[in-house]
C-alpha cells in the first residue's frame, strides 16, 4: 500500500452534550396552570378521582347472581342469549352468591322462600345491588290475595331497581340494567 492512495482520517472527537448557558438552563419554566403543567409532562394521561374510578369499574362489570323463581326467569334468561346480549355491557351471568354484586329476583316470592332469598343477600359481598323482576316479584302480582305469597321482595332485601311487567320483556331487563348502571355512576357522588 503507498502513502499516496492513503486517506488521512480525522481523529474521532469524544461527545460533549450542549445544555446550552448555564444562566438560561437553571431559569424556572412558567406554566399556566397546573393542569397544562401535568398535560406536558404526561400526555395522553387522564386525570380524574378515584371514586369515579371505582364507580366505573362497578357499573362496567356486573354479575348479577341469577334468581328465577317462575315465569319471569325464561325472559331473564332470554336477555343473556344473543338477541339482547348483557354481555357487551359488562353484565356476566353468576350463580354464586360469593362472587355476585346484583341479585335478580325474577318470579313470585314465597313466605317460604323469603329465608332464603334473604340468606343469598346476606352472603353477597358489598356492595351489593338487587332488581325485582317482574309483577310478582314486585308486589305479589296476580297472586297478591294468597297469603303465602310475599307481598314483594322489599319485605325482606331492599331493592334498587324495579322491572315492571307480567313477565317483562328482555329488552325491560336491559332497561333495568341500564339504570342500575347509572345509579352506580350517582351513588359516587354521594361518597365523601
Amino acid at each position: 500500500m503507498t502513502t499516496e492512495n492513503a486517506v488521512a482520517t480525522p481523529a474521532i472527537q469524544p461527545y460533549k452534550p450542549d445544555f446550552g448557558a448555564e444562566p438560561e438552563r437553571l431559569q424556572p419554566v412558567d406554566f399556566p396552570d397546573a393542569k397544562a403543567a401535568y398535560r406536558i409532562v404526561l400526555p395522553g394521561v387522564i386525570q380524574t378521582g378515584a371514586d369515579t374510578v371505582l364507580a366505573v369499574s362497578r357499573k362496567s362489570s356486573l354479575w348479577p347472581m341469577t334468581f328465577g323463581l317462575a315465569c319471569c326467569a325464561i325472559e331473564m334468561m332470554g336477555a343473556f342469549m344473543s338477541n339482547h346480549d348483557l354481555d357487551r355491557f359488562g353484565i356476566v351471568p353468576w350463580a354464586s352468591p360469593r362472587q355476585s354484586d346484583v341479585m335478580i329476583v325474577s318470579g313470585t316470592v314465597t313466605k317460604k322462600m323469603a329465608p332464603a332469598v334473604k340468606l343469598l343477600y346476606e352472603q353477597m359481598p358489598s356492595p351489593k345491588y338487587v332488581i325485582s323482576m317482574g309483577a310478582c316479584a314486585t308486589n305479589g302480582g296476580p297472586y297478591t290475595e294468597y297469603d303465602r305469597v310475599l307481598q314483594g321482595v322489599d319485605k325482606v332485601i331492599p331493592v334498587d331497581v324495579y322491572v315492571p311487567g307480567c313477565p317483562p320483556r328482555p329488552e325491560s331487563l336491559l332497561d333495568g340494567m341500564l339504570a342500575l348502571q347509572r345509579k352506580i355512576m350517582e351513588e359516587k357522588k354521594m361518597v365523601g
